[in-house]
């Protein structure tokens, strides 16, 4: 389960808090909300402090959000070096 929450709102950026697992369905949910905020053209971050595990898929989409310039903060060391491995 991931739990998304808006942690901070303004005109022109959204910060969402992730927390829990970024695996099967929740992938989709965290993609149709991040598309809903760049549709709308907002900056977007990702705050993954209480992310405790990515699937590929959810690896996937962090890497592709980051060439959109959704910026990822406070990734535990783990999510770093798995979003590297991906880039290979």
């Amino acid at each position: 389960m991931l739990r998304i929450s808006i942690i901070d709102e303004s005109e022109g950026s959204v910060r969402l808090s992730l927390e829990g697992w970024l695996v099967g369905p929740w992938v989709n949910e965290l993609r149709k909300q991040s598309e809903q905020t760049l549709s709308e053209r907002k900056t977007l971050t990702l705050d993954l402090a209480k992310v405790w595990f990515v699937d590929p898929r959810g690896t996937t989409l962090l890497r592709e959000l980051a060439t959109r310039q959704v910026e990822h903060v406070n990734c535990s060391a783990f999510l770093t070096q798995q979003l590297k491995e991906t880039t290979i």
